[in-house]
């Protein structure tokens, strides 16, 4: 039982079906901020390489896709800045607020401003707002829980059904939208669902922990100058790029590739060479670098949901159901379903079987291998504009589901585990720097699809990422053996 005395403001609170009454506040939001964000981007892509006769901006498809990739790396290389801010700055509480403001005031920029301004103010805006908000919000729902409360694990499960919950309706609300009303009504609609869930927020965020609201570790006057001026130098030589020609639309996506890539190994550097890292704790850290890039791997491939998936639904997959042709968008909702069904069933499975249970590296592969065997299955699918079966696509999308089940809550549970104690933000910065890049990469891959000559792109993706998983079945020996916490 929690102790009411508790100087972090901690009281005993059974409220919510044996959960503190605020985890409420903190599943409202998120659903709500994952039904704007996910709304917004399964229609993204189209409206960026829709011509202007069917209120898109007319980009080339090549172009757009990249654009989309770029925009999703950013979100996740964001969650660096995110929790830089609530660390040294603002607290997690009022940082989740501000990002969530920042989220909403992307899409109704989005919504309102016409053509590419439009584009750029928005996806920007929602970046970094929704980079801010995936870690906060994931702190303060532990804020709720005392250390050893036996609750933690359940209710972040209810924390994540919103999450999921929001990521379902999203796509269906604002795809219905753009096919009827246009474009710019479905951002408004995601705009509309954010203000929402900052209202319910407001209304009841005083019931948080103080805890919550508190800066863990206040950054100094003179820190906050070096970031700015750092902050400013990098937007500069940006903002040069850009101007000069250097940074264009359709090179944007590689040089968020070369960006995450360059943080990603710097973090690996300074973990590696700290004298704040202990023998162990180094292993740790190496025992991770084939992890990462299994993980990146996996996302590379999994997050052309939103590129590649989003043309193949558009161009290739039959939408007539009984003479209606639903909007493609809506099969951006399929996965959410799956998670919302089946994530139950692996966290029963994986308690079930207790020490049984594959490693975190063997859970990893299965993940990677599996997700390439999910695009070898569209080889299975019939050549052909508007041909391809739902079934087909529906039974695709499940492999990628459970795929996601064996990798993504395991690398943030392994990011954890291996984290140094002197720098356990920076592991998980690390796990998430391995999504923005797989992120990134996916924009990049998915400009090489071609739907005339589909094959190759399959078998060589596909095929990558089976060896990539084959490889860390190879490699696992040497990674338990590097931390046995892993095995």
């Amino acid at each position: 039982m929690s102790n009411p005395h508790s100087p972090a403001g901690y009281k005993p609170d059974t409220r919510f079906f044996g959960h503190p009454l605020p985890l409420v506040n903190l599943f409202g939001v998120e659903m709500w901020e994952r039904f704007s964000f996910y709304g917004m981007q399964a229609i993204l892509a189209y409206y960026l390489y829709y011509s202007a006769a069917q209120g898109g901006l007319g980009f080339d498809k090549t172009t757009a896709l990249g654009v989309v990739g770029a925009y999703g790396g950013f979100v996740y290389l964001s969650t660096v800045a995110g929790a830089w801010i609530s660390d040294r700055l603002l607290g997690a509480e009022r940082a989740l607020f501000s990002s969530a403001c920042l989220v909403m005031a992307g899409h109704i920029a989005l919504a309102v401003i016409p053509g590419a301004a439009g584009v750029g103010i928005g996806l920007v805006l929602v970046a970094l707002g929704a980079g801010g908000v995936k870690g906060n919000a994931t702190k303060v729902v532990g804020d709720l829980y005392e250390a050893g409360d036996t609750r933690r694990d359940a209710g972040f499960s209810l924390y994540y059904m919103g999450v999921n919950l929001g990521a379902f309706i999203g796509p269906l609300l604002t795809g219905y939208l753009q096919d009827t009303q246009g474009f710019h009504w479905g951002f408004g609609l995601a705009a509309v669902g954010m203000a929402l869930g900052l209202f319910q927020y407001s209304l009841t965020r005083r019931m948080l922990p103080p805890i919550s609201q508190t800066v863990p570790n206040p950054a100094s006057r003179s820190e906050i100058q070096r970031v700015a001026v750092g902050t400013a130098a990098v937007l500069a030589v940006v903002f040069v790029l850009i101007v000069t020609g250097v940074i264009t639309a359709g090179n944007l996506v590689d040089a968020v590739i070369l960006a995450v890539a360059a943080v990603s190994l710097g973090y690996f550097v300074f973990l590696l060479r700290s004298s704040r890292v202990d023998g162990a704790e180094r292993n740790g850290v190496k025992a991770f670098i084939p992890l990462f890039l299994s993980q990146a791997a996996f996302w590379a491939l999994f997050q052309q949901m939103f590129t590649f998936v989003a043309v193949y639904a558009d161009e290739r997959l039959d939408r007539s159901l009984g003479g209606w042709e639903f909007p493609a968008s809506w099969v951006q909702s399929v996965d959410p379903v799956y998670i919302l069904i089946f994530a139950p069933v692996f966290a029963a499975l994986w308690t079930t079987l207790g020490p049984r249970q594959p490693s975190t590296p063997i859970k990893f592969a299965i993940g990677t291998v599996g997700i390439g065997v999910a695009f070898l299955a569209f080889l299975l699918m019939p050549a052909g504009t508007n041909t391809a079966p739902l079934i087909g696509l529906l039974g695709i999308m499940l492999i990628f589901a459970l795929a996601e089940l064996c990798i993504s809550p395991v690398g943030l549970s392994v990011s954890t585990k291996l984290a140094p104690r002197a720098f356990s933000t920076q592991m998980v910065a690390l796990n998430y720097l391995s999504i923005s890049l797989g992120t990134a990469l996916a924009g990049r891959l998915a400009t090489f699809y071609d739907q005339d000559d589909e094959a190759p792109y399959f078998l060589v993706l596909g095929g990558t990422a089976i060896a990539i998983g084959l490889i860390v079945v190879a490699l696992s020996p040497m990674i338990k053996r590097l931390a046995p916490a892993v095995a």
